[in-house]
């Protein structure tokens, strides 16, 4: 595995321990550590099990930084952090979420967390942008999650999202991680099937065999 793949995740841990704990003032969230104890599991799996090559491409996809919209979903990110942090520990807007609900937003955030690493382990084309990776030898993956459904990273994604304001008990977090990066995922899917079906050989097959998008038998 790349060094710098090591570096990324450690900031990456660091930004949403900084955002949780100093935005609430305080070390004393029970549920702030759960969900950072997640993260943390998810990022040394990734380490540990996960194709170097992939975590390459991930971190510059197709040799180029990370695009715009990427770099925007991660402050969207961190911001949600942030609010949920200053909702829970200090000012309290919102932080009215009912302990079922919280646990049910663990549940939807370790489960799309999970997916996503089994979408990656499955599929070393799993990029950051879309597109078809030609000088990696792409290919169509049915395997895995992917005999399934066509899009599993974007499930995940779509679980996370509505999971993690839940979880961390902020529906002002909640509201502003849905509201900007679920829209922005859905159109990733329309987006990145067609390009799929137009440029990668044996793609259409595919699609004829697994005919769901995202929830099987749905859409």
């Amino acid at each position: 595995m790349p060094i710098a793949a090591y570096v990324q995740s450690a900031v990456f841990l660091l930004l949403a321990a900084a955002a949780l704990f100093g935005g609430a003032g305080k070390l004393t969230i029970p549920g702030f550590w759960v969900y950072w104890i997640i993260l943390a599991a998810i990022m040394a799996a990734s380490l540990v099990g996960l194709d170097p090559d992939l975590a390459r491409e991930r971190m510059r996809p197709g040799g180029q930084k990370p695009p715009l919209a990427l770099r925007l979903f991660a402050f969207v990110l961190v911001a949600h952090w942030l609010i949920a942090g200053l909702d829970r520990g200090r000012f309290h807007w919102s932080d009215t979420v009912p302990l079922w609900l919280q646990v049910a937003g663990f549940i939807a955030l370790a489960g799309g967390y999970a997916l996503c690493f089994w979408a990656m382990r499955e599929n070393r084309f799993f990029s950051s942008i879309i597109g078809i990776q030609s000088d990696r030898g792409q290919h169509v993956i049915d395997s895995g999650p992917y005999a399934f459904v066509r899009h599993p990273g974007y499930i995940s994604g779509i679980l996370v999202m509505f999971g993690s304001g839940l979880a961390l008990c902020s529906w002002m977090a909640w509201t502003i991680l849905v509201v900007f990066s679920v829209p922005f995922l859905m159109y990733r899917v329309v987006a990145e099937d067609r390009v799929l079906h137009s440029d990668l050989p044996g793609y259409r097959d595919y699609a004829a065999r697994v005919r769901s998008r995202l929830v099987p038998g749905i859409w």
